[in-house]
């Protein structure tokens, strides 16, 4: 079996999965109130051609973990179907890949056991405040219970560990830091803070507005006992602290000041059908033209493979030159 390998020696087991650009929040980091101008539904791949997809980079490529995101992928009416064709998939090791879902936890009280009963393994849910007035305030939306209801589903139905995904905006929820950590601990949540990243729709990013990893730390200080996991982090993008001893935990993932670029063993699908060999890519390589136009698995391999030698060392966010992506989060996928 071939590898998902570039010039820098990495090599990409982790694919993630965008099944639509569409959310049904309007976090103010993310989007305009008004939302985007949602891709046309032609342009997004079928249910068949996700999971062919899905299936070249299993069983041909050496990817062995397969992420759900969007958008929101909720919102995409194959879902369950999705999930279980791709738990069906063999990686090189003769196991099924290991499936997981990012999402902002709306409905998921609703599809939590489906999801879990279809092979889903485990779930991260966005969750910026323990508040309902800030979540409101951050996403323009009243629907903070139906995420904490759907954090409630995911544990219910065994998609554990349970993880919460978490922004701080500055003067918005950055004090909330310490609550949060200790809403989660109750609920045997796992937290991740993550700084925010050049990736909103408006291109309004800013760096000294920005809660950096050392901030955040700080904060949960002010309550917490934390000292440093001591294990290899290896590809995981997350620093791990003990929270008062442990055995809790809490992570910060410094995409910004402290990038983990040289461990990255990610590759992103969109909704439409491009890979994206990073995040922060400029360029994308068009495999929908290939299915669409008849191309055999290998080709579309071959294709996926020389998408992948073409990366770059790292994501240039500190460099002058950066660009930032024309394409927003939720039109690329977490």
């Amino acid at each position: 079996m071939r590898e998902l390998s570039d010039k820098h020696g990495r090599v990409a087991t982790d694919l993630r999965v965008s099944l639509t650009d569409r959310c049904n929040l309007r976090c103010t980091y993310c989007m305009p109130a008004e939302g985007l101008d949602w891709q046309p539904g032609e342009e997004v791949l079928t249910d068949d051609e996700v999971v062919r997809l899905i299936g070249i980079a299993v069983e041909r490529l050496g990817v062995r973990e397969v992420r759900f995101t969007g958008g929101e992928p909720l919102l995409r009416r194959g879902l369950v179907d999705i999930v279980s064709r791709t738990a069906r998939l063999t990686t090189a090791d003769g196991a099924p890949p290991e499936t997981s879902l990012t999402t902002n936890g709306l409905g998921l009280d609703k599809s939590a056991e489906a999801l879990a009963e279809a092979g889903l393994t485990r779930v991260n849910v966005s969750l910026d405040t323990p508040d309902p007035e800030t979540f409101a305030t951050i996403t323009r939306r009243d629907r903070w219970h139906d995420v904490a209801a759907g954090l409630e589903a995911a544990a219910r139905a065994g998609l554990t560990p349970v993880k919460v995904n978490a922004v701080l905006l500055r003067d918005v929820n950055d004090a909330q830091a310490a609550d949060l950590l200790s809403w989660c601990l109750e609920r045997d949540y796992e937290l991740r803070f993550i700084e925010q990243m050049p990736l909103d729709a408006q291109h309004a990013w800013s760096r000294a507005e920005m809660v950096t990893a050392k901030e955040i730390h700080e904060r949960l200080s002010e309550r917490f006992a934390l000292t440093e996991v001591d294990e290899d982090r290896g590809s995981a993008p997350a620093e791990k602290f003990h929270v008062d001893g442990g055995p809790a935990t809490v992570g910060i993932i410094a995409s910004v000041t402290q990038p983990f670029c040289g461990a990255c063993d990610r590759v992103r699908l969109t909704a439409d059908g491009q890979v994206r060999n990073c995040l922060f890519a400029r360029q994308e390589s068009d495999l929908r033209a290939l299915l669409r136009g008849g191309a055999d698995d290998e080709e579309i391999a071959e294709a996926w493979l020389v998408a992948m030698r073409g990366k770059l060392p790292g994501h240039g966010i500190d460099d002058l030159s950066f660009l930032q992506p024309s394409r927003p989060m939720s039109a690329i996928g977490g």
